[in-house]
């Protein structure tokens, strides 16, 4: 009898250490969503294959960092990775140039109430060039939440 009362008092005790952990982890889960702005910006199309970005950023971290990542929309209509090619088909080179990129891949988890799973949006990091570019340049897109589009610093606009 005795056994089974500590057993008992065991699994009690696990048991309430569980909870507790779960409701921690669920106040941190909601502060990280209230820290993340809801970001729903309706984008402009220019044609199927572009988005109207009329802008360039003044902010020397804007689509350079993670932390200020160019912000398309889309994951939610299964159109993220589309938009992120909409937004860089946006781009030229400073002076007009065709650019060229590929997905370079996955990084970042940023708080955002638009992720699909927990509260964490997963970044895409693409890499830049375009002809004469001594260096390839690292944007990073949030393909969950959107706001106003501007090309980074450093980049031209198409017409």
């Amino acid at each position: 009898m005795k056994k089974l009362g500590l057993v008992l008092l065991v699994l009690t005790v696990i048991v309430a250490c569980g909870t507790k952990k779960s409701a921690s982890t669920a106040e941190r889960s909601v502060t990280n969503i209230k820290k993340a702005k809801s970001k729903n910006f309706k984008q402009t199309l220019r044609d199927s294959y572009t988005f109207v970005v009329k802008e360039i950023s003044t902010d020397e971290t804007y689509g350079y960092s993670p932390k200020n990542a160019v912000e398309v929309g889309g994951a939610r209509d299964s159109e993220g990775p589309t938009n992120e090619k909409r937004y860089l088909n946006a781009l030229t080179g400073p002076n007009g140039e065709e650019v060229s990129y590929y997905r370079a891949g996955s990084c970042c988890p940023t708080p955002s109430e638009n992720a699909l799973y927990g509260d964490n949006a997963i970044l895409d990091n693409y890499r830049v060039t375009w002809e004469g570019s001594k260096d390839t340049v690292s944007i990073y897109i949030n393909m969950y939440d959107s706001s106003p589009l501007k090309a980074p610093k450093g980049f031209g606009l198409r017409k």
